[in-house]
C-alpha cells in the first residue's frame, strides 16, 4: 500500500494525476469517435502536425496551447482544401501535411538551440511539472469537448454508422467532420502538457479502441475508454515515480499494452470456451 501512498504523497504527483486524468477524460471522448470512424492516422497526424505552432509559441513568448491549436486547425483546414480542390485522397493529403508539418516544426526547433529544452517537454511531455495553471486550462479545454460531444452526438452518431442517412436527415458531413476536427485539436490541447503532442496519440487511440474489445454502445465505449485510460495514468505515474521513467511515455506504453493485455485475454478465452464446447459434445449421452 505505501507503493501506492508514497508515490502520490508530494503535490506534483497530485498535480501529474489530476493532468493527466483531465486529459484521459478529453482524449477518449475524441478518441471514441475517431476509432469508430477509422480516423487514427488523422488523428496521429494531426497530434505531429502541431509541432509547429507549439515551437513558434515558444519562440515568440505566447502560450503553447494557444499554438498547438492555431497549427492544428490550420492543418485541418488544409487537409480539407487539398481533398476537395484536387483528385488527391484524403489520406494522400494527411501524409503531405503531416510530413510537411512536421519537418517544419523540426526546422524552427533546429534553428533556434536556446529554447529546445522548452520544447522537448512540449513534445514528449512534462507531466511532473504540471502546474496549477495547467490544470485550469484542462480543465476549460476539456469542458468545451464534453459540451460539444454531447450536443453534437446525434450528428457524430449518424455520420459514423450510416452517412447516406445523415445527409437525407439533412447533416452535414463536411460540417460535422470540421466539428470533429475542431474537438480533435482541443483534446490535443488539453493533453500535451501531461504526455506531449508526440505520445498524445497513445492517450487518443489506445484506450478507446481497448474499449470497443470489451463494449458494443458508443456511450460505454466512452465510458470504458475513460476507465482504462485513467488506469493506464495511474499506473504509468507510479512506475515514472519508483523507477525514473518518463511519465508521459509510460501512460502511453501502459495504455498500448493494456490494449493487448485484452486482446490476448479474449483469445484465450475463446480457445479455452471452444475446447469445453468440444469436449462437452463429445461425451457419451447418459440415460
Amino acid at each position: 500500500m505505501s507503493f501506492l501512498i508514497d508515490a502520490f504523497e508530494p503535490a506534483f504527483m497530485q498535480r501529474a494525476l489530476i493532468g493527466g486524468l483531465i486529459a484521459v477524460i478529453a482524449t477518449s471522448l475524441v478518441g471514441t469517435w475517431i476509432v469508430l470512424r477509422g480516423l487514427a492516422f488523422l488523428g496521429d497526424a494531426l497530434a505531429h502536425g502541431v509541432i509547429p505552432g507549439v515551437a513558434l509559441a515558444v519562440l515568440w513568448g505566447f502560450s503553447p496551447a494557444l499554438g498547438a491549436f492555431i497549427a492544428a486547425l490550420v492543418m485541418s483546414g488544409l487537409v480539407s482544401t487539398v481533398a476537395n480542390l484536387t483528385t488527391v485522397r484524403e489520406d494522400t493529403a494527411i501524409g503531405l501535411l503531416f510530413v510537411g508539418m512536421l519537418a517544419l516544426g523540426v526546422v524552427i526547433i533546429s534553428k533556434a538551440g536556446s529554447f529546445k529544452t522548452n520544447v522537448t517537454a512540449v513534445l514528449f511531455g512534462d507531466s511532473l511539472g504540471i502546474t496549477s495553471t495547467d490544470i485550469r486550462n484542462q480543465l476549460i479545454y476539456t469542458s468545451i469537448v464534453i459540451i460539444f460531444t454531447v450536443i453534437l452526438y446525434r450528428p457524430f452518431l449518424a455520420l459514423t454508422f450510416n452517412e447516406m442517412k445523415a445527409q437525407t436527415l439533412g447533416m452535414s458531413p463536411k460540417l460535422s467532420q470540421a466539428a470533429l476536427l475542431t474537438l480533435l485539436s482541443l483534446s490535443i490541447v488539453a493533453s500535451f502538457q501531461a504526455i506531449g503532442t508526440l505520445l498524445v496519440f497513445g492517450l487518443l487511440v489506445a484506450p478507446p479502441a481497448t474499449a470497443t474489445l470489451l463494449v458494443k454502445k458508443v456511450p460505454l465505449v466512452m465510458l470504458v475508454s475513460i476507465i482504462v485510460g485513467f488506469i493506464a495514468v495511474v499506473v504509468g505515474l507510479l512506475i515514472s515515480f519508483h523507477y525514473g521513467t518518463s511519465g508521459g511515455a509510460t501512460m502511453a506504453v501502459i495504455s498500448v499494452l493494456e490494449f493487448f493485455v485484452v486482446m490476448i485475454s479474449q483469445s484465450v478465452f475463446r480457445r479455452f470456451r471452444k475446447n469445453n464446447s468440444s469436449s462437452s459434445a463429445k461425451l457419451p449421452l447418459l440415460v
